[in-house]
């Protein structure tokens, strides 16, 4: 059975692929039509699925969209005519868009991806979010908590899953208690949002929503929470988790343009100018380099960014208490000591680690692509597990579902641009360059194999660098990466290896570890071991990985650990500030060429400046 997700128009396009209940291709749109975030229809992410599966469309059973539009619609519709008259402008615009195309999405599946009208179907959105994280755990049954910004109405969802198939009976669905199901049992609804007020402190320091809220979690940690109380003047959060926002101070529920207003600049003050520098009196070291000078203590932007930075910490606090309120509450109504989580809010991986830590969950399973791209695959779990109630199969143990290229297709593309290379057919060699090159201080680009779902790159389209020279963090972010000074990076590091580098007990255990998903300790005598992926306060992004996973990318950690003795890298996405990351050669290549990355790997092909 041959099952397509989708998921578009609002922001990370993607298409899904599912044949028998196993994950065939996942991919979303913007690695294709290199428009960061597109919300476009995903005509070349279904394309990709398709062909990867070697069917056409007409042997599709079913074409699944991620929400229902309707409903979303109708609060659009009732939330405008609840704030009219300020919602006047916005519900014009959205009016436009939404008989232009947002309520056509069946007659639009129908007509791109070609398939009939009886086999579009279409979830809700949060438990689109909750099937696909569920189903792609380990677990048989685990607690589900999921938060965004907002789906139809729910803001916030609560429950739990629970599949269980006689191994004796498995094709009936009736037998030994055969069964899959999730169940959310609380909700949040909008405009209450916790992930929208995330978004409305990322416009006020300077980023873009739905873009920038990452680079709020990384300025955190350059401030203290000083501000916490006037956060909670816009929150109220109760013991159950629930939560009631001071609307009078936002503007989201009413305005396409503006997330807050005048009470809430009385609360902050001025908003951060975009793109302005960052630098603070308490991080003297941060960007210091690039301007050939320490920063004096009179200076009067370090010391109105410390105010922004300090702004930015008290909003991450806030957010991952009223996450750990949630947790604790979903383990006292269910019981069960296992998490999946999904939603945007799901990918703030420093709240990851305090759940981990903090409440008595004792395992977490968040799904790579954690917002609305994951919801794609979520339709289609839910559709096959749910809805036709057939057994599960599948764990997703890595994030590798996107497109590759076969060495003859790469070796085409280089001859066809006359471009140098040297090819090296033995990986042994191979890692030992390439770690002798990063010991150096070398910066490498590093392109195999199918590319990565979700947001994050993890050993497939990654630039890697060594971890050890903390120069290297600017080097990256300024020459490489054309990106803030203040943004940290990750490491990657051998997962036998981890626990001597990081406070993550049982790291075999952990599926945020393997997707970057979770921010832990970094063990203090370690700190100048590696200093370029440990973040301001002594924590790391980490990402573990094992051989089976990767052989490759293990190989070149491994390799470095040899030479080294640290088994550790800067691992960070293959691209520049703005660009998604890259998909083929011709991306690769281009992006090589206008960075200060040293080294070019395209699987064996190594190329250098």
């Amino acid at each position: 059975m041959h099952i397509l997700g989708t998921s578009f128009f609002y922001h990370d396009s993607a298409a899904a692929l599912i044949v028998d209940g196993e994950l065939v291709a996942a991919a979303e749109q913007e690695r294709f039509s290199r428009i960061k975030h597109d919300n476009g229809f995903p005509a070349q992410a279904i394309e990709f699925c398709l062909k990867q599966a070697g069917i056409t469309a007409a042997e599709l059973d079913y074409v699944v969209f991620y929400e229902k539009p309707l409903n979303k619609f109708e609060r659009i519709l009732m939330t405008a005519l609840g704030t009219f008259p300020q919602s006047w402008a916005s519900f014009g615009e959205a009016m436009v868009t939404w008989f232009d195309q947002k309520l056509w999405i069946k007659s639009l599946l129908m007509e791109h991806v070609g398939v009939p009208a009886d086999k579009v179907l279409f979830t809700d959105h949060h438990l689109s979010h909750a099937a696909s994280t569920f189903f792609c755990s380990p677990y048989e049954q685990a607690a589900i908590l999921t938060v965004d910004g907002v789906g139809e109405w729910t803001t916030t969802a609560m429950g739990y899953g629970k599949a269980h198939w006689d191994v004796s009976s498995p094709d009936t669905p009736s037998a030994g208690g055969n069964t899959n199901e999730i169940v959310l049992f609380y909700e949040q609804r909008f405009p209450h949002s916790l992930g929208l007020l995330y978004s409305t402190f990322t416009a006020f320091l300077g980023f873009k929503v739905n873009n920038g809220e990452y680079k709020v979690m990384g300025m955190a940690p350059y401030g203290q929470p000083r501000y916490v109380d006037r956060v909670y003047k816009l929150i109220d959060v109760r013991a159950d988790g629930s939560f009631r926002l001071n609307m009078e101070t936002l503007s989201y529920h009413h305005s396409s343009t503006q997330s807050y207003n005048g009470q809430f600049i009385q609360l902050f003050g001025e908003p951060r100018v975009p793109n302005s520098d960052f630098y603070t009196l308490d991080t003297a070291t941060v960007g210091a380099t690039l301007r050939g000078c320490p920063v004096r203590a009179d200076d009067p932007l370090a010391k109105k960014n410390q105010y922004y930075a300090d702004i930015a910490a008290s909003i991450q606090k806030v957010t991952e208490d009223t996450l750990i309120v949630m947790a604790n509450h979903l383990y006292q109504k269910t019981g069960l000591k296992k998490l999946c989580m999904a939603g945007g809010v799901a990918l703030n991986s420093v709240a990851n680690g305090r759940i981990l830590r903090e409440t008595p969950f004792e395992e977490l399973y968040i799904q790579p692509a954690a917002g609305d791209s994951g919801g794609a695959l979520g339709a289609a779990l839910y559709v096959y597990h749910v809805l036709l109630q057939k057994p599960r199969t599948f764990v997703m143990e890595d994030t590798y579902w996107g497109e590759s290229y076969s060495q003859n297709e790469i070796r085409s593309f280089l001859d066809r641009k006359g471009i140098a290379y040297e090819y090296i057919a033995d990986d042994a060699r191979l890692y030992k360059e390439l770690a002798a090159g990063l010991q150096a201080g070398k910066v490498i680009g590093w392109f195999q194999g199918r590319f990565e779902w979700g947001p994050r790159a993890l050993g497939n389209r990654s630039i890697l660098a060594d971890p050890r020279r903390a120069e290297m963090k600017e080097i990256v972010n300024a020459k490489i990466k054309f990106r803030e000074p203040f943004r940290p990076f990750a490491p990657v590091v051998l997962e036998e290896c981890s626990e001597a580098f990081y406070e993550l007990g049982e790291p075999e255990r952990h599926y945020p570890a393997r997707y970057m998903q979770v921010v832990v300790p970094v063990h203090q005598e370690k700190w100048d071991t590696v200093p370029a992926t440990t973040h301001q306060g002594g924590t790391a992004r980490i990402q573990t990985i094992r051989r089976e996973w990767n052989p490759r990318y293990y190989g070149v950690v491994e390799a470095f650990g040899e030479r080294t003795g640290v088994p550790v890298l800067l691992n960070t996405s293959f691209n520049l500030r703005g660009e998604p990351i890259v998909n083929s050669p011709a991306d690769a290549y281009n992006t090589f060429c206008r960075s200060g990355i040293d080294t070019c790997v395209l699987d064996r092909f190594v190329i250098k400046k």
